[in-house]
């Protein structure tokens, strides 16, 4: 008679386990991110699915589901032609501040962040670091100093009491002197000077082309950051008719809260939040590589 011999369990080879843990990782990794794409999406879709809803179908149909998709075009032609045409004055605006103001800003920052990153002068070190601290004040803390201010040179209630304040960016000057300080060798800058190039020839022919990553990174920060005020433009206006978005439409919010049935302005509200982000995704999308391009390069150092 044979007695079978049982064998000892092998354990599984080191590599094995340490694969399937890693599968798990991934896995768990995965479905985090699922989970925060999902979480930062669902405010877009509510509102991509509320603009096809009427005033009443708002607040009796199912939140996250389209109701009757063809309402959409009533919509936006209520939207575009509610009080002669009252949004699209204030999207006028909006792109007027945006633009004066993005592209002022990314002149002020690319000359303060070239001359911090490229020349020394007494005072250099003290003037970043107070920069680096005014990083860290929140914008809502200077609004009330800077209506103080424009109020003594009568500029309140003007477009220049939004887009002046709007034209200091202190992040924007940081991040081009880190992208120079990492992009623009001393040595391409003294060859131009060697070869007879003045200071502005140099600063234009030389380091604006080489910093086109960083001067898109930084308009599109500054045109984001200026769409999207709201209090400055709270503060400093009181004449509707130069409303940017954001205050022109929690001006329509607020009148809906006080009526009531069919003339609320609710369904208004929503179409034209959901019309306002659209530049700003296109601009994204059509310049998302400069974008990436800007941030990262601190870390390709």
């Amino acid at each position: 008679m044979t007695t079978a011999v049982a064998t000892p369990a092998v354990p599984a080879p080191h590599h094995a386990r340490r694969k399937g843990r890693v599968s798990k990782g991934r896995v768990t990794v995965n479905v985090v991110m699922v989970a925060m794409i999902l979480y930062f999406l669902m405010p877009f879709w509510w509102l991509v699915v509320a603009a096809t809803k009427n005033n009443d179908a708002l607040f009796s149909t199912a939140a996250l589901w389209f109701h009757s998709p063809g309402s959409i075009v009533d919509n936006l032609r209520q939207l575009f032609t509610y009080n002669d045409g009252e949004y699209l004055r204030w999207m006028g605006n909006t792109v007027v501040y945006a633009g004066v103001s993005g592209v002022g800003a990314t002149a002020v920052a690319t000359f303060a962040g070239y001359a911090f990153a490229k020349y020394r002068f007494p005072g250099r070190n003290l003037l970043f670091s107070s920069l680096l601290g005014a990083i860290m004040v929140p914008a809502t803390a200077l609004a009330i100093p800077t209506y103080l201010l424009l109020s003594k040179v009568a500029l309140t209630d003007t477009m220049w009491a939004v887009i002046l304040p709007s034209l200091l960016n202190p992040f924007g000057v940081y991040l081009v002197r880190v992208y120079v300080q990492d992009s623009l060798p001393d040595e391409l800058l003294e060859a131009a000077r060697v070869d007879g190039a003045g200071e502005l020839r140099v600063l234009f022919n030389v380091a604006l082309p080489t910093l086109k990553p960083a001067l898109v990174t930084v308009l599109l920060f500054s045109m984001v950051g200026t769409w999207n005020n709201f209090f400055l433009p709270l503060v400093m206006l009181n004449n509707d008719k130069l409303f940017p978005l954001t205050v022109g439409l929690q001006s329509w919010y607020a009148g809906a809260m006080v009526q009531s049935g069919a003339n609320a302005l609710f369904t208004l509200v929503v179409v034209g939040s959901l019309v306002a982000i659209l530049p700003l995704i296109l601009a994204f999308l059509l310049l998302q590589r400069y974008w990436r391009g800007g941030l990262t390069v601190g870390s390709l150092k």
